[in-house]
């Protein structure tokens, strides 16, 4: 377990090896978060892409042609018009 002060301005070093865990590199944004028992929590977003590959992939699905996104898209586009 790892401790770290609070400066004056209300900051903290996140320790290396934490940082090295979460993925955390300088720019890297993270959200705090109370959970339901009280417990706070630091959840990183900097999720790569390279993550979100196959996400939406369900076995029956057919992909879609780029006439077909485009049809979509418009559609989309004129439903908030």
């Amino acid at each position: 377990m790892a401790t770290v002060t609070i400066t004056t301005k209300g900051k903290v070093i996140i320790p290396k090896e934490i940082r090295d865990y979460l993925n955390l590199d300088i720019g890297s944004k993270v959200d705090f978060v109370i959970d339901e028992n009280g417990t706070v929590k630091l959840i990183p977003l900097n999720v790569p892409v390279q993550t979100l590959s196959g996400i939406l992939y369900r076995p029956a699905m057919k992909s879609a042609t780029l006439e077909e996104m485009e049809v979509a898209i418009q559609k989309c586009a004129s439903d908030w018009s």
